[in-house]
């Protein structure tokens, strides 16, 4: 096999190998909505106090950031309307700015948590 042939074939198993990952992970993360949801009393205690503020309606600790339009630009959540979804800072002890983690509510009332900044998501179960 000539040198031009190897690397046509070790570039196209390098490609295919990207699109086999890229696959992967997409589907990774499409059933993220799906799985069960865990308790909020399980989540750190910033969580359910940020919880508590979300139902009262604040005051929120970074009013410019808690209470917007969360994009889903990542498209980990379930594919709603623009204005679906809003995003509020899950305080990070130790923390100098408003740290990775976040709760993401929907309009249906539905309630998600990230700790990684919209990598990835759990829903969460507020009653429990």
């Amino acid at each position: 096999m000539g040198s031009r042939r190897r690397i046509t074939v070790a570039l196209v198993g390098l490609v295919l190998l990207v699109v086999a990952g890229w696959v992967i992970r997409g589907l990774g993360h499409s059933d993220q909505g799906n799985a069960g949801p865990v308790a909020l009393s399980t989540l750190p205690a910033e969580a359910a106090a940020t919880w508590h503020l979300i139902e009262r309606g604040g005051p929120f600790p970074y009013p410019a950031n808690d209470g917007v339009v969360f994009g889903n630009r990542e498209r980990h959540l379930p594919a709603r309307a623009a204005d679906y979804y809003r995003e509020y800072t899950v305080p990070t002890p130790g923390s100098r700015d408003r740290g990775a983690r976040r709760l993401i509510t929907g309009a249906a009332h539905e309630l998600f948590y990230t700790a990684d900044h919209y990598a990835t998501f759990v829903p969460v179960d507020p009653a429990r």
